[in-house]
């Protein structure tokens, strides 16, 4: 008997969208290499990111910021193939991944796949709490689903079956504690202004008991404080968001009430 051959491979467009990305996004791409094509949607950087995605063969679209799900919504509908890798810039594929992700092109039998997210976080790798499995559905025919409308914590929304994939997609973020809180502050601000809209209220009980719940779940059920300090401050950031999110909402309802 013959030499089975392989089965063909779906083709596969990545897409990530960037601003000032250029101290991460080399090691982005690069772990893209399996991708028949590479889409950079980029939102006006006046760093590298640009001239770095270039070097790598990607196609550069300019495209002003439209919120982060419409953003990654748009560059999926620039791709030039239905099956689409999403990624953020300070994301890269790891070899587990990248073995799964072919698997799945094909012939996986699903349509949509999730992947485990491992966060790396004041110089550790989490692998507990909140920070693993950080389930993420990055893998997707875009017939058949699309990123969400949230302007912060997008998702992607599809009816259709998903399956997971092994390996890990590394989050390896090099922003420093300081910059990490005002980045917390600001997507907080953005889910109160979205709860606003939606007509939500918050009341003392989500004050106290969002992030007690939250912090039980994390750090003990989900084994939070196998990750030691970095483990802790993680989890607790997490904690104090949900507090801070309900109160912006709770003043929000109350600036209006003074009006």
């Amino acid at each position: 008997m013959g030499a089975v051959e392989p089965r063909p491979r779906a083709p596969l467009s990545a897409v990530v969208i960037t601003l000032n990305a250029a101290a991460s996004l080399a090691r982005c791409l690069e772990s893209l290499s399996l991708a028949d094509e590479i889409v950079v949607v980029d939102s006006g950087s006046g760093d590298d990111t640009v001239a770095i995605a270039r070097a790598f063969g990607a196609r550069v679209i300019h495209q002003p910021w439209l919120g982060f799900g419409p953003q990654k919504q748009f560059a999926v509908e620039q791709a030039s193939h239905d099956w689409v890798l999403c990624l953020d810039a300070d994301e890269r594929v790891g070899d587990g991944l990248r073995a799964a992700i072919e698997s799945a092109l094909r012939g996986g039998g699903y349509q949509a796949y999730r992947m485990p997210r491992c966060n790396r976080f004041m110089g550790r790798w989490l692998r507990h709490g909140e920070g693993y499995p950080d389930w993420s559905l990055r893998l997707f025919d875009r017939r058949v689903a699309r990123w969400s409308e949230d302007p912060v914590h997008e998702k992607v929304v599809t009816e259709a079956p998903c399956g997971a994939l092994a390996g890990d997609l590394l989050h390896e973020s090099g922003e420093d504690l300081s910059t990490y809180l005002d980045k917390q502050n600001r997507y907080t601000t953005l889910q109160a202004q979205a709860l606003y809209r939606q007509g939500r209220r918050a009341g003392l009980r989500h004050l106290v008991a969002s992030p007690l719940i939250r912090f039980v779940k994390f750090y003990f059920i989900r084994r939070g404080f196998l990750d030691g300090m970095p483990g802790f401050v993680h989890i607790a950031i997490g904690c104090f968001n949900s507090f801070v999110k309900y109160a912006k909402l709770a003043a929000l309802h109350l600036e209006r009430t003074d009006e």
